[in-house]
């Protein structure tokens, strides 16, 4: 794994001294209606798109539908070992064949077959068409390549489902590197939803995105956090993905990761002080084990221990505990831990906030052609004794329940202020910190490679 490392710290050095320059990004990707309904075709056609969890999909017969602006797919287990995808579209007429009910994200269920509601035209769940009634009134033409469901390509890695709906994409392993690469060890596959939610947002979705993917507005944004230590860190391009991590001394490159110490005079305290409050604040990027834990560091160690000790005891003391009731975390080398950072933004609208033991994932798509609306989804995972993880579904909550505790609000305070402000006539363009938002700006880079236009420029 050392060697991989390596080989992407070398790629990864030559991109980013191709985007450290500083850079300012046009208004268009975000206000632009034009620019909403070409990415139709040009962007959501052709990349892989993370459409659900495999577990979703346990029994043969089980389904989910994924919508994206004007295309709607089934995803389907046809077979134990087996998924499919198809257009969600009867070949007959076009009627949707699985309607999605108002302020649902899916519909989820499981069938033997598809029904068209219209007409009646039956699918199995391979895609054939086994039903067209009063068929004998077609003396030629319905023949099952043209009554059949056309088919989308699907694929799994990290427990995800994946779609996409351009036929000659790149293979999924291939379009996800090198974060399949240095996510692999985190066996992500394990885990499973402790909650999840979405909601409508009043902003384009790169602007819900771009709020969650660097570090540089922490000290501002949650200005608590600041009373817990340095949140400050670094942001790297990686081919189409991006990835980020805080700042560390040398030393305790580990720090740069998810799962961090609280700063101070004593890391004791300071770390169960952090862990209590995100706990409480946040419900996320912890668990109830890791909170346990830090709160016994005052009890378990002296004071004065180093910080690089505090943070050994503190996570390997998790990790004892968890095993003895059935969780067993992954080994990931220390350098691995640090290489990956705290969050990975995959091209283009998803974020894998990973750790040993839980993520906090990120997703944001169109809602519809407007370009001031967007759908917004937000998980966290965890990993849990086989069998005893939470029942959950998507649940649709409005940006001020108290469900999002007190930290996400802040986030989300910023989103629409944004969407307005880049209308302003005094705006003249994003100018992103080239070290800290670098993955905003590589965001842009890769969008303006499938769309054509809005290239970050030298801001000079």
């Amino acid at each position: 794994m050392t060697d991989t490392v390596d080989n992407i710290e070398s790629a990864v050095a030559a991109t980013e001294e191709a985007l450290s320059t500083p850079r300012t990004i046009g208004v268009e990707a975000y206000l632009s209606e034009e620019y909403a309904r070409a990415e139709r075709d040009k962007l959501w056609a052709k990349v892989w798109q993370q459409v659900g969890r495999v577990e979703e999909l346990a029994k043969v017969g089980d389904f989910l539908t994924y919508d994206i602006l004007d295309d709607s797919i089934i995803v389907v287990r046809s077979a134990p070992d087996t998924l499919r995808a198809h257009y969600n579209v009867c070949s007959h007429r076009g009627r949707r064949l699985v309607d999605t009910a108002p302020y649902a994200r899916e519909t989820h269920g499981s069938c033997k077959q598809f029904v068209c509601g219209f007409h009646g035209w039956r699918y199995d769940l391979e895609g054939n068409n086994t039903f067209a009634a009063e068929q004998q009134d077609w003396p030629r033409g319905l023949t099952p390549d043209k009554t059949r469901l056309s088919e989308v390509r699907v694929d799994t890695w990290g427990g995800w489902i994946w779609i996409t709906m351009d036929p000659d994409a790149e293979s999924l392993r291939d379009y996800l590197e090198p974060a399949a690469s240095l996510l692999d060890p985190f066996q992500l596959e394990n885990m499973r939803y402790r909650w999840r939610r979405w909601l409508v947002f009043d902003c384009n979705w790169k602007v819900a995105l771009e709020a969650f993917m660097e570090t540089y507005h922490v000290p501002y944004t949650h200005p608590e956090f600041m009373n817990f230590g340095n949140f400050l860190g670094w942001s790297r391009a990686q081919g189409k993905h991006s990835n980020i991590g805080y700042d560390a001394p040398k030393g305790m490159e580990e720090n740069q990761a998810k799962l961090r110490l609280g700063a101070g005079p004593d890391a004791r305290m300071s770390t169960a002080e952090l862990q209590n409050f995100t706990w409480e604040n946040a419900n996320t990027n912890t668990t109830r084990t890791l909170v346990d834990a830090a709160n016994r560091l005052v009890a378990e160690l002296p004071e004065g221990t180093p910080a690089d000790q505090v943070l050994k005891h503190w996570l390997q003391s998790a990790r004892n505990y968890d095993a003895e009731r059935g969780v067993v975390w992954p080994t990931v080398d220390p350098q691995v831990v640090a290489a990956a950072g705290t969050a990975w933004q995959i091209f283009p609208n998803f974020q894998i906030g990973h750790a040993l033991n839980n993520m906090l994932c990120y997703s944001a798509r169109p809602f519809g052609y407007d370009p001031d609306k967007c759908i917004f989804e937000a998980a966290v995972y965890e990993l849990f004794p086989a069998g005893q993880e939470p029942k959950t579904e998507w649940e649709y909550t409005a940006e001020d329940d108290p469900a999002w505790r007190t930290v996400l609000p802040q986030d989300f305070s910023n989103m629409a202020a944004v969407q307005r402000g880049m209308k302003t006539r005094g705006f003249s363009g994003p100018k992103p910190n080239p070290y800290r938002e670098r993955s905003v700006v590589n965001l842009h880079h890769n969008l303006a490679t499938y769309m054509g236009t809005g290239a970050p420029r030298d801001l000079s």
